[in-house]
């Protein structure tokens, strides 16, 4: 039996290789439509670099490099970023690194943190930590773009338990609200052994950014609510796109 948990359990599971089994359908699609959408939205200037913030293996990354920025792109997950920089060109560097420490200061017009990679840590002051390492790596007029889950329909439409079959491992997924932590708990075995992981997601509320983003000396100027950049909705959005300015 093997519990490869940590007290920040990023540290472990990221790096697995049964994370990216598990996760291995993310639709690449969608990811590159909301870049899209985004970039018509902001109209960034291409010569000014950008950051994408916990950027995995890179997917959001290389569409925005495809478009034609220049774009450094980090994550923990030193595995991630080894297959992320299989995809590096002159313009797209990726680097291992902390959300709680700056890659650089007053380097980018823009910084982005998508699909829900932010609310891990166990300790709030952490939080607003990786908050104030984000606004601390833009320009005195960079703009940061924060994609996060809306937690209050997730809450109210949790599944609290399922089984996925990926690649002849069966996932067992159960999920709870604890503490104010989504709380994701994923059970499995492989060739003989078993495996416990979970992963734990801070309950973060629009009010809760927006104290962040005040004690990073950020501005909340907009809100979405899906990656088709329709209006926020509490009840029923999927997603809670923030845009702050410095």
């Amino acid at each position: 039996m093997q519990n490869n948990q940590s007290k920040e359990w990023f540290n472990t599971w990221f790096d697995s290789p049964y994370y990216h089994i598990l996760y291995k359908n993310r639709d690449l699609t969608e990811a590159e439509d909301f870049i899209i959408h985004l970039f018509e939205y902001l109209k960034p200037n291409a010569s000014i670099p950008i950051v994408d913030i916990a950027c995995g293996k890179g997917r959001h990354a290389i569409q925005m490099n495809k478009l034609g920025f220049v774009v450094d792109a980090f994550d923990l997950s030193e595995n991630s970023i080894k297959e992320a920089k299989k995809s590096e060109t002159n313009q797209l560097h990726f680097f291992v690194n902390d959300i709680r420490k700056p890659l650089k200061k007053n380097q980018y017009q823009y910084a982005f943190n998508l699909f829900t990679s932010f609310g891990y840590f166990a300790e709030e002051q952490d939080n607003y930590k990786a908050i104030k390492a984000i606004a601390d790596s833009l320009k005195p007029t960079g703009t940061f773009i924060m994609d996060f889950m809306n937690v209050h329909k997730v809450i109210n439409n949790l599944v609290f338990s399922e089984e996925k079959n990926i690649e002849g491992i069966t996932f067992k997924i159960t999920k709870e609200v604890k503490d104010n932590f989504i709380i994701k708990y994923i059970n499995f075995s492989d060739n003989g052994v078993d495996y416990h992981f979970s992963e734990s997601v801070k309950a973060i509320t629009l009010t809760d950014f927006n104290a962040y983003f005040k004690s990073a000396g950020l501005k909340l100027i907009t809100t979405f609510g899906n990656y088709n950049l329709d209006t926020f909705d509490i009840n029923t959005s999927d997603r809670l796109i923030m845009i702050a300015t410095k």
